[in-house]
């Protein structure tokens, strides 16, 4: 059944007038593209030029979206790392992977690797494949991207913050300098399919942080560029930025005006310049999809360090829209029509499904919960939304929200905000209260702030989400309703007898 609100068109950016795209999705499904997915870290809804940002400026993104095309109603699975990234990769809402929050560095489970990421998917096409950047799917070697259909990995293992000179070790250690913290140091590994991992920095310090985004660039360029193989490419560029500690090269330090969290998103932008210079310098650009998304809101608490949400309320660690609804943009010259918008609803879960049917490659053999959205990416006449219902976990399964098209149905949760505190500054957080959620309709399309409960308005609508819910529950759980779920398939676990990657003060 199709929920009757359920919206059908995405619009282009401008006039309805405009051409939809010439290109059919049949005229180029198995046509085996090279794929660009640049994933940022807690980067928010209104932090790059397309979507608002003020204060700096991102003519490269401003380029991608003028030249293709924004997705402005595209969520995650979860607002949290780990979490999050699982179900890019695999198509699957994360809870039926067994995955939750953010691992740590003591983490002995990861992405399974029974589960199908899209990069295997890629592989099994003929792809050439690299990851640069943040992995955090697990840190052990049976876990890494070289495990999990990358040719080559280079980056670290999880968050930046993960590392000795924490906030909260910073503020113990003000009050007892022989505190030792709570994180070990942090590495950076380099890995090729078939070879052990290797620590390349087992104790990765600021002036190290200064040069990441340039060295994952720089890597990702000399990928892109090799000519060694005619095959096509697959890059996953999950950088680490703009999540905190926040860290600059010389190059962009001072240079938005609008203090560091400006300075690292002009960065950014600048990376993702050298990326699309990189393809055309060797004329693939009419060749190449290029994604560019975040893996959850903004880290609120982090005040001048954080990024804006915008309109959305709240932002990483809340299921509101603030935290789960991304600015994406994408770009395939002469494929994807430029200077459109599509505000029609989908998701990173189907990520994977689209690139199935771009490349041919093989489909994953267990159940997945994406689907592809190739249609909404060329603008097709008619073009729906592939979810009837979709819904946002968190907590450590607890089913929160549930949506279709139009109206998002909370559940009572207890959730974090900032409320009335003020947040933290250059670096440093402040705290963040705990309160309740009723049950709460919201009409998205009217209100995507998420300011007024519709609930007595709509009862058949919460009628139709209620009973939708009652079925991803006998699936895959829910912990505020103490169900188990018949569908969830668990993480990779990491066996006593299996090989651990360790480096010095690690755990």
């Amino acid at each position: 059944m199709r929920f009757p609100h359920l919206l059908a068109l995405c619009l282009p950016a401008f006039f309805t007038a405009l051409p939809a795209s010439a290109t059919a999705p049949e005229d180029i499904a198995g046509s085996r593209p090279n794929i660009v997915v640049i994933y940022m870290d807690d980067m928010a809804y209104a932090d790059i030029g397309p979507f608002g940002a003020q204060g700096y400026s991102t003519p490269n993104l401003e380029r991608m979206a003028s030249e293709g095309r924004k997705f402005t109603d595209f969520s995650v699975s979860s607002a949290v790392c780990s979490a999050s990234r699982s179900a890019l990769l695999t198509g699957c809402y994360h809870r039926r992977l067994g995955l939750s929050g953010a691992l740590g560095p003591k983490a002995k489970i990861g992405l399974a690797p029974s589960e199908t990421t899209f990069a295997e998917v890629c592989r099994s096409a003929g792809y050439r494949t690299a990851c640069h950047g943040k992995w955090h799917l697990g840190h052990h070697p049976k876990f890494l991207p070289t495990n999990q259909g990358f040719d080559q990995f280079y980056g670290i293992p999880y968050s930046n913050d993960m590392w000795p000179l924490h906030p909260d070790t910073i503020r113990r250690q003000q009050k007892d300098p022989h505190d030792p913290g709570n994180w070990p140091p942090l590495p950076i590994i380099e890995a090729v399919a078939g070879q052990p991992p290797r620590i390349v920095n087992d104790n990765v310090q600021p002036a190290d942080q200064e040069q990441m985004t340039v060295e994952l660039t720089r890597r990702s360029v000399e990928f892109i560029e090799d000519q060694s193989s005619d095959k096509p490419f697959l890059l996953y560029l999950p950088h680490p930025m703009v999540h905190v500690p926040l860290y600059v090269s010389e190059r962009f330090r001072g240079k938005s005006g609008a203090g560091l969290f400006g300075d690292v998103m002009m960065e950014i932008d600048w990376s993702v310049g050298q990326i699309l210079s990189a393809i055309e310098s060797i004329d693939q650009q009419k060749n190449t999809l290029v994604i560019f998304t975040s893996d959850n809101g903004p880290w609120l608490s982090y005040g001048n360090h954080a990024g804006s949400a915008g309109p959305l309320r709240e932002g990483k660690g809340t299921q509101w829209e603030g935290g789960v609804r991304e600015p994406t943009v994408m770009w395939w010259p002469d494929t994807i029509p430029a200077g459109t918008t599509c505000d029609t609803f989908c998701s990173t879960i189907d990520v994977l499904p689209t690139i199935v049917e771009l490349t041919g490659g093989e489909a994953p053999e267990q159940k997945i919960d994406g689907h592809s959205i190739l249609d909404l990416m060329l603008n097709v006449p008619g073009a729906k939304s592939p979810h009837e219902s979709f819904v946002g976990y968190y907590g450590g399964g607890q089913l929160q929200t549930i949506r279709n098209e139009r109206f998002k149905l909370v559940f009572p949760h207890a959730y974090r905000t900032l409320g009335d505190r003020t947040a933290g500054k250059d670096g440093m957080p402040d705290g963040y209260a705990m309160t309740k959620s009723g049950l709460e309709l919201y009409d998205l399309d009217a209100d995507v702030s998420e300011t007024t409960n519709v609930i007595e308005a709509h009862p058949e609508i919460v009628k139709q989400l209620q009973a939708a819910a009652e079925v991803y529950r006998q699936q895959l759980g829910d912990r505020l309703q103490k169900i188990k779920g018949s569908e969830i398939r668990g993480p990779g676990k990491l066996a006593e007898d299996e090989p651990q990657l360790t480096w010095k003060g690690s755990y």
